[in-house]
Order: C-alpha cells, then sequence, then structure tokens
C-alpha cells in the first residue's frame, strides 16, 4: 500500500484553506469488502467453465463400465404379430383347381435372446483401459480449467486492487489541483495574483478530473471482469484488500521440477500418449478369433388356412456357439496398425513439444518475474524520492517561494511514480501466479 502524509494547514491572509492528502491504503469506498479467499471460493462454485468442465468428467465417469467396454452379455426381448388377406388358386397335381377368396394367415412370434462376446482378441480389455485413461483425461482437463480460473480471479482481483490506488492517487492530485484554484482565485480577488494564475489552475484542476473521472471508469470496468468471471451479477460494487504481497523466494529448478510432476497439460498429454498405446492394443487384436455364445428363448404361433399345415405353433430354447477369424479384409489390418503406430509416435513427439513449451513458458515468466521484483524496487526507491519531493514542493508554495509551475510539475512526477510502483508491483503478482499456474502449484483453497 502507498500512503501519504497530512500536510499542515495552508493560510493565505484572512482565509484559510487546508489540504488532507488521502491515505493510499485506507477505504476509498462504501461498498462490501470482498476478500481474494471469496473471490476464489464463488468463482469454484459459479465458474460456467468449470460447471462444464465437471459435466465432462461425470460423463467420463458414467463411460467406465464392464458394458461399454463390451465385456457383458447382451439380453434381447422380441415381439412380432402380423397377418394377411389374400385371394389363392391351387392346382394340385391332378390338375384339380381350387379358388378361394379373402383367405385370412395369421403369425404371431415373440422371445428372448441372449449373446455374449467372451473373447475378442482382448480388445474389450484394452477398451476398457481405454475409458479409464478418458476419465483420468477429463479430470486432468478439469484441474487445468480450475487452475486457468482461479488464475484469472486472482489477477483480476489484484487488478481492481491497483486501480483502487490509483483512483485514490488520482482523487488526491485532484485536492492538490483544487487547494491551487482556490489559492489562484484568492489572490485574484484581493489583487495580488494574475487572470492567467487562474486560467492555468483551472485547465489544470479540469485535466485532474478528467482522469479521475477515467479511473473510477476503469475500476468499473475491473469489477465488471472480475464478476464475469465469478459468474454473478455484474453490477455488483465491491471493495478489494489493496495489499499486494508477491512471494520473493521462487526457485526455478524447484519449479520446473514441480511442473514435470503437477503440470495439467503435461499430463494430458502422457494419458494421450497411452490412449494411442491402447488404440493399438485394439486394432491389434482384430487379428485374433471372434467367440461368442447365444441363447434364447422363442415362441411362434401361425395360421395358414390354405397351406399343407393350416395351424403351427412352437416354442422352447435355442443355444449355441460362434466363431469368426478375419482372414482377409484387403490389408487393411496392416494399414490400421501402421496408423495406430504412427498414432503413438505423433502422441510422443507432441509429449516432448509441450515438455519444451511447458519449460519455455516457465523460464520466461521467472526472468520476467526476477526483471519485475528488480524493477519493483526502483519504482519503490523513485516513489519515496517523488513523495519528498512533493512534500518539500508544498511547503514551498505554502511559504509562496515558488510559482505554481514547480508545483505542478512534483504533482505530475508524484502521480508518474505512483503509477509506475503500481504497474511494476501488478506485473510482479502476473509473473507470480504465471509461474505457479503454469507448475500446477497456484493455490485454489
Amino acid at each position: 500500500m502507498i500512503q501519504f502524509p497530512s500536510y499542515q494547514l495552508l493560510k493565505s491572509k484572512n482565509l484559510l484553506f487546508s489540504i488532507a492528502l488521502l491515505l493510499l491504503g485506507s477505504t476509498g469506498f462504501a461498498q462490501q469488502k470482498l476478500s481474494l479467499e471469496e473471490a476464489i471460493s464463488i468463482a469454484l462454485k459459479n465458474n460456467y467453465d468449470i460447471k462444464l468442465v465437471n459435466n465432462d468428467i461425470r460423463i467420463a465417469k458414467n463411460n467406465v463400465n464392464p458394458g461399454n467396454a463390451g465385456m457383458l452379455p447382451q439380453l434381447t426381448a422380441d415381439y412380432s404379430k402380423g397377418g394377411s388377406k389374400q385371394n389363392t388358386v391351387q392346382t394340385a397335381a391332378t390338375g384339380v383347381e381350387k379358388k378361394s377368396d379373402g383367405v385370412r394367415s395369421t403369425n404371431q412370434n415373440y422371445g428372448a435372446s441372449l449373446g455374449w462376446t467372451v473373447f475378442d482378441g482382448f480388445q474389450m480389455f484394452a477398451n476398457y483401459d481405454r475409458l479409464k485413461e478418458l476419465q483420468k483425461l477429463g479430470e486432468v482437463t478439469a484441474k487445468g480449467t480450475i487452475l486457468t480460473t482461479v488464475g484469472d480471479v486472482i489477477s483480476g482481483y489484484y487488478a481492481i486492487a491497483r486501480q483502487q490506488q490509483l483512483v485514490m492517487a488520482a482523487d488526491t492530485s485532484l485536492d492538490i489541483s483544487k487547494m491551487r484554484l482556490t489559492i489562484a482565485q484568492n489572490k485574484l480577488a484581493i489583487g495580488r495574483g494574475s487572470k492567467l494564475d487562474v486560467l492555468a489552475a483551472t485547465v489544470d484542476y479540469n485535466a485532474d478530473t478528467s482522469a479521475y473521472l477515467q479511473q473510477k471508469n476503469l475500476l468499473k470496468n475491473s469489477m465488471v471482469t472480475l464478476n464475469q468471471v465469478m459468474a454473478r451479477d455484474l453490477n455488483l460494487v465491491f471493495e478489494v484488500d489493496e495489499n499486494i504481497s508477491i512471494a520473493q523466494n521462487l526457485n526455478y529448478a524447484e519449479l520446473a521440477g514441480l511442473t514435470e510432476q503437477l503440470s495439467p497439460t503435461l499430463q494430458a498429454a502422457f494419458i494421450n500418449k497411452k490412449i494411442a498405446e491402447l488404440a493399438l492394443k485394439q486394432v491389434k487384436g482384430q487379428r485374433y478369433p471372434t467367440i461368442g455364445l447365444n441363447s434364447g428363448y422363442e415362441f411362434s404361433n401361425s395360421t395358414s388356412p390354405t397351406g399343407f399345415n393350416q395351424k403351427f405353433r412352437a416354442r422352447g430354447f435355442t443355444y449355441g456357439v460362434t466363431a469368426s477369424l478375419n482372414l482377409f479384409n484387403g490389408f487393411l489390418q496392416r494399414q490400421n496398425e501402421r496408423n495406430a503406430k504412427i498414432e503413438i509416435n505423433s502422441s510422443e513427439l507432441n509429449l516432448e513439444k509441450t515438455r519444451l513449451d511447458l519449460n519455455a513458458q516457465l523460464l520466461t515468466a521467472f526472468q520476467n518475474y526476477q526483471t519485475n521484483l528488480d524493477l519493483l524496487k526502483v519504482e519503490q526507491h523513485n516513489l519515496d524520492i517523488a513523495k519528498q519531493n512533493l512534500d518539500i514542493t508544498l511547503e514551498k508554495y505554502r511559504l509562496g517561494s515558488i510559482a505554481p509551475l514547480e508545483l505542478r510539475e512534483a504533482q505530475k512526477n508524484s502521480i508518474t511514480a505512483i503509477t509506475r510502483y503500481l504497474d511494476a508491483q501488478y506485473q510482479a503478482k502476473l509473473t507470480e501466479i504465471s509461474l505457479k499456474e503454469i507448475s500446477g502449484t497456484l493455490n485454489i483453497q
């Protein structure tokens, strides 16, 4: 947090003017205060991306069962009923011809059949393992989505913290410009000032008013963005904690090791490689015979007045064993196996590429992190100097020993120093968040 001291009363003849510069760390809003933990909790509960990916996990989990892998038998029930009405002409071997009009025939069948593939070249087992890997892939994807969402929440939260302080700084600068304008107007009223000083003070006051309004608008937009990530009412107005703490002891070697273990992106690449290997096992399983058992119960009933049997009825059980072996299918088996091996090679290449990309992202983020920490120290020192300069300049202006232009210059330098310090602080925090998100160590609690 940035703090400015209060300044003593400024006097000009019989008029008393005062300016108390606001503490940038103090509360300037009447809205409800939102903690970072609350923001993360709300996002984890409401965020639509997390809800959608959780639904995908539920579907993948439901798919992991022996029946979906083809391990269990299938039982079906059938029923059919029909008939016909025909005009027939029958000629016997003796040459006698028999004509029948409107002859009705009926048939009715129902029963149950059971089919069970007991061996298919171990394809069913490979398919079951593939379904389990798909569930793991969904869980890893969900973890990545959660990490991204939490990273967005933290970034958005501290963007508001930064913006709040910029609004405070703009408000403080506006107070100084208001004080300067009031003094210029009073001096002109008693004949000790000039119209030019009043006009210059008015222009600067209007410029600071515009800057203040723009900062307030940016603050409101930042709140909308965070509300969107938390999937709640976009019009909610709130205040956040302005204290931005930055980890100072992140170690690249440790982060690189954790990335190898915890990164959802890398874990997903590992799982995709395993899925490709299981796909090859399924394709190779087509070289083996497929053996199945079947059984059933059937009832049949039919009538045919013009047939050899005018009525027919049967019921009973059926059973059997089936076996099939693909002897030749136009070299498709060999082609499919070759393609599956290429898919494995592609998954291995993707794994190595993913590892290289993550290491590059991690190294770049860590270098930015170190640079931003150094910049933060420089900007902190520069801020202290700018504050001292403004203090001295205000005191001299109170005594009337410097021109308004010098006060304006010190005022602008102070605002610039505050902005650069807050920007450096925010960028350092963003790189910290990025490092933890890449390595999978971002705290989601």
